[in-house]
């Protein structure tokens, strides 16, 4: 009679780890859920439906209704000259900047995160003082280098560089001159954006252990030496992270240009990016088609250079 019981007892007591499997493999889905449901709702439903828009030709307003003209739009991207100039030197000003900003920022970044991690008197207010530009609007930021960047003597660069001179450096037209034009909006840019990258790194020279830097010391390392053997090593994941983000975000660069262009006289042909190449086709021009395939061809070419940073740092042994 007690054989029973003993055995309902012990196909109860293994199934329990059965039950509990299935809530331990249940429970990655449903905590990886919410972000699962953003990057569907915000990236690939938006991302769809620009692959779908690129193949029709769509006027807003235009009582007609969308009509299908399959790969046409890519094509004109390449062989139209009309457009695939524009579009290839747009794709050309994004590299430059990416390729100027992405390190420089990057170091830049580490540099002020190294300086403001000392602890010295007064450096709350400095950390302060470096964190404001990221506070402005960027509306702000570009009315305060366009006065910066004024062509005339009144602009503060240009009157600046005459009185350092003595007037022997004349007024330059910063913005309307190409071989300038570009320079200026990485100025711009590095100094809006950063901050930001200065804080993500800075919170992970705060958890590089004190006892390294100690350590070195006692083996009398120097700050270079110690720089590179204590201070890259333990920031090592952050930086690589960080000089993901700073490409992508060099690469969807519009806001400063389009701005600017907007306020002031800037050589637009020297300092147009795809970004502002789709929004003005698709939204100026009131050809959304277009837009939607420039949009897709850039974010395609963008994915390309992701995957290849990712998998050069794994083959270094950054992250995996």
């Amino acid at each position: 009679m007690t054989f029973p019981t003993t055995r309902s007892r012990s196909g109860g007591s293994r199934s329990r780890p059965r039950g509990g499997r299935r809530s331990a493999s249940a429970a990655g889905p449903l905590m990886a859920a919410p972000g699962l449901i953003l990057l569907t709702a915000f990236l690939a439903i938006p991302f769809l439906g620009a692959v779908v828009m690129s193949f029709f030709r769509i006027q807003l307003g235009n009582p007609r209704p969308p009509r299908f003209v399959g790969i046409e739009q890519y094509a004109r991207l390449f062989f139209d000259p009309d457009i695939s100039a524009t579009f290839l030197r747009s794709l050309g000003n994004n590299f430059a900047f990416a390729l100027v900003v992405v390190p420089l920022q990057t170091a830049l970044a580490l540099g002020l995160a190294i300086l403001i991690n000392r602890k010295l008197r007064g450096m709350t207010v400095f950390r302060t003082l470096f964190f404001m530009p990221l506070v402005f609007p960027l509306a702000l930021v570009a009315v305060i280098w366009r006065l910066i960047f004024a062509r005339d003597e009144n602009g503060l660069l240009n009157g600046f560089l005459g009185a350092v001179s003595g007037g022997a450096i004349g007024p330059h037209d910063w913005l309307g001159d190409p071989s300038t034009a570009l320079g200026a909006i990485i100025v711009m840019s590095i100094w809006q954006s950063v901050s930001f990258q200065m804080i993500i790194l800075l919170g992970a020279l705060q958890s590089v252990p004190p006892e390294l830097y100690e350590a070195a010391s006692i083996d009398r390392a120097g700050w270079w030496s110690q720089f590179v053997h204590v201070t890259v090593p333990g920031v090592r994941n952050t930086l690589i992270f960080v000089t993901l983000l700073t490409t992508i975000f060099a690469f969807r660069l519009f806001d400063q240009v389009y701005l600017l262009d907007k306020s002031a006289s800037i050589n637009i042909e020297a300092t147009q990016t795809v970004m502002y190449q789709v929004i003005t086709t698709g939204y100026d021009q009131n050809n959304i088609g277009q837009g939607a395939a420039m949009a897709v061809v850039f974010l395609i070419i963008v994915a390309v250079i992701a995957l290849i940073q990712r998998r050069l740092i794994r083959q270094e042994g950054g992250v995996e």
